[in-house]
This record gives C-alpha cells, structure tokens and sequence, in this order.
C-alpha cells in the first residue's frame, strides 16, 4: 500500500470518527447541554449577575455619642456617598450589632463622645468603622466612603487652622504631597470587569471536561466501544481516534470560544481592549489543551455522573490557583505547581492581559508557549491512553471469545 493511498484511508477514517462523535453530541442529550447550552446560557448568567459592578445604598447603623456638630457633619457626607445608606440611628453599639446580626445592616458608623472635643483640640479624633466581612463588596463600599469623608473634613480642619494667605498656601499645608487616584486597565473598579474574563475561560474548560468525560461515561455504560475497542475498521490507529474525537470538539469550540470571549463581554459593555488576531493565537492552543486534557480525564470516567463529581468540586480551586482572587506570588510553592498542569490557569492568566490589559501574545509568550507545551504533552498521554485501554479491551474480548467456545 503506497504512503498516499495510507494518508488518504487516514484522513478518511479521521472524517468518519468526526461525523460519529458529532452524532454522538447530538443525540445525547446530556452532551449537548454541557457542549452547546451550558456555553450559551451561563456566561450570560455570570455577566448579568455582575453587570452592576458595584454596590449601592448598602445600609449602615450609625451610632453617635458626640451629638455635635462635627459628628453630624460627617454623616450628612457620609451618607451623601451613592454607595452608602445611613438608614439606622442607634442609641448604643449593642442595638447596632444585633440589627449586623440579623443582616438588616452590613456595617456600623461609631462616634465616642470625645469625638468633637479632640478635633477641636487638635488631637487625633477616630471615628468606628464595623464591617460585615462576609461581603467584600459591602464592605468595601462603607470603608472607602468612610476614609473618603474624613479626608475631606481633615484637609477642611487643616487649611481653617493653617495661618494661609492664599490658595496655594492651603494647598501646600493642607496636601503637600498631592495625587491623583487613576485606576488603570479596570476604570470601573468594578468587581464584574476583575472577575469575569477568568469565569469565562474557566467556563470553556469544564464544560469541554463535562462534555468529553459524559461521552466516555456514556460509552461506557453502553459498552459501546467495549472501553474504546473498534466497532468498525475506521477504528484502526490510535492518532485517527484521537485527532477525529478531538477534531469534533474543536470545532463547536471554536464557535463557542469566540462567542464567549467576543460577544458576551460586548453585551454587557464589561472592559474588552482584545485584537482578534491576538484573541486566535490564544484560543487554539488553549482549546486543543483543554481538549485533549478532558480526553486524558475521561478515562478516569466510568459512569455519566462521575465526571459531574469530579468537575464541580474542581471548579474553585482551579479558580483560586489562577492567581485572579489572590496573589500569585503568595501561592505556596507545591500548589503553583499543580495550577501548572491545568490549562485554565495560563488560558485566563493570557486573556486577563490581552483583553483587560490590551496585551499581544508578545507579552503573553509564558502563557503562549506553556499552553502549546500542555497541548502536545496532553496529546501524547492521550494517545498511550486510549491505547493502553484498546490493548485491554481487545484482550477481555478475545478471553470472552474463547469462553463462549
């Protein structure tokens, strides 16, 4: 048999397993909700959940021993912040931590009554902060108008004790060392524009590992391969499996991915400074790594809802060892090493900073190469995978064949 007649029969063989997965996803069911509805419904959840950025009106207590002036002053500021409510007067901090207690507030605003007494002595004056922590954004929201009041009031009490002529001697007593607050990339300081570039992409990966580990799952209960064994002659050669099977996924993938990536941070106007040819370069080695890694994992795979188990109680640690909810450079050492063998850490480390950051895959050359090096490595175990448990299978077959004679 000549070599072009061998690549022809490859290629051919390589269609023929693509047109059955293909049917596979579309007949089953649970597949075709995890390949084609989860993509299209729940990045659509998770931008609309966050589409409002920030909170507003969180309810506060306010609890004022001072009853002065200056205490009355500040909560007229305090709660002319959009972000904030003084909705509750409370005669003591008690009657403040049970109304915390019962989340009819997330946080308590505290004057002592030395509170005017010390401003006006020119001795530092504290006013309490109480924070329901459970919240970031809650919190958040009471601390940074809190500091931003008494910033204001602080630069008032200097420049009206300053012995100033002019403007620009208040300026010089009052701000000697002046800045300008200019958040970069996320201009929001929105949590929706920090958190959901890293959502969808994680969301690319787990639903290729529902989908491919269902499939196996469901292949399995069936028999139907008798654990990958050919059913047909097109099942002969284990790259023809692997590239045909993977060839099925990639491309619903490749619609999905640049619908997940593209449109939907557009539908809901979050932070999007990608160049197509960059967003590409990234999805095709990110995809094929995501790919083949489910392949890898589906062997793992021996009814439909193992991989359920396995996928949702990976979810937020894979996550986590992004690096997008904490530091990477405080990560401990081993679990770094472990993020490395996921494909979804550099997938969203790379998209963080060609979306967020209008980053080229030159500044992500890391990430680049890391995910090419995932998807040759995956392939590759893949590949003695799937032939390790076609050589099994064979075998029971033969054993069962000789019992039956």
């Amino acid at each position: 048999m000549s070599i072009f007649h061998r690549i022809k029969e490859g290629i051919y063989d390589m269609c023929f397993i693509w047109l059955e997965e293909m049917k596979t996803v579309v007949k089953d069911e649970g597949v075709l909700i995890f390949f084609i509805l989860m993509p299209l419904g729940y990045p659509l959840l998770y931008s609309w959940i966050y589409n409002n950025e920030v909170v507003h009106e969180v309810p506060v207590a306010v609890v004022d021993m001072s009853h002065s002036k200056s205490s009355r002053e500040f909560i007229q500021k305090f709660n002319a912040s959009s972000a904030v409510d003084a909705k509750y007067h409370c005669n003591n901090l008690a009657e403040a931590q049970s109304l915390v207690g019962k989340q009819v507030v997330h946080g308590i605003l505290y004057f002592p009554s030395d509170f005017d007494q010390r401003l006006y002595r020119g001795e530092s004056a504290t006013v309490g902060v109480y924070c329901d922590m459970s919240m970031m954004l809650t919190y958040k929201a009471i601390l940074s108008s809190a500091q931003a009041v008494s910033m204001a009031m602080g630069h008032e009490l200097t420049v009206s004790k300053s012995p100033s002529f002019t403007k620009r001697d208040e300026e010089v007593s009052s701000k000697p060392l002046d800045f300008d607050e200019v958040p970069i990339f996320n201009s929001t300081g929105g949590y929706g524009n920090a958190i959901l570039p890293a959502v969808l992409i994680l969301i690319i990966q787990q639903a290729l590992l529902l989908g491919i580990g269902m499939s196996a799952g469901t292949a399995r209960e069936n028999n139907r391969y008798q654990d990958l064994v050919p059913i047909s002659k097109h099942y002969n050669g284990i790259f023809r499996i692997v590239f045909g099977k993977s060839l099925c996924y990639f491309m619903i993938y490749a619609v999905m991915g640049a619908y997940i990536t593209m449109c939907v941070p557009r539908f809901f106007s979050f932070t999007s400074m990608v160049h197509f040819s960059d967003l590409i370069g990234l999805l095709i080695p990110y995809l094929l790594s995501c790919i083949f890694f489910g392949m890898m994992l589906s062997c793992l795979v021996r009814y439909r809802e193992n991989v359920m188990l396995l996928v949702v109680f990976t979810s937020v640690p894979m996550l986590f060892l992004t690096g997008i909810s904490w530091p990477q450079s405080s990560i401990p050492g081993a679990w770094q090493g472990v993020s490395w063998l996921i494909p979804s850490t550099f997938g969203i480390r790379g998209f963080l900073r060609i979306s967020s950051m209008g980053g080229t895959l030159h500044d992500i050359q890391p990430e680049y190469q890391a995910l090419w090096i995932q998807a040759l490595v995956y392939f590759l175990i893949t590949c003695i995978v799937y032939r390790f448990q076609i050589i099994r299978a064979r075998r029971h077959a033969m054993e069962a064949k000789k019992a039956l004679k």
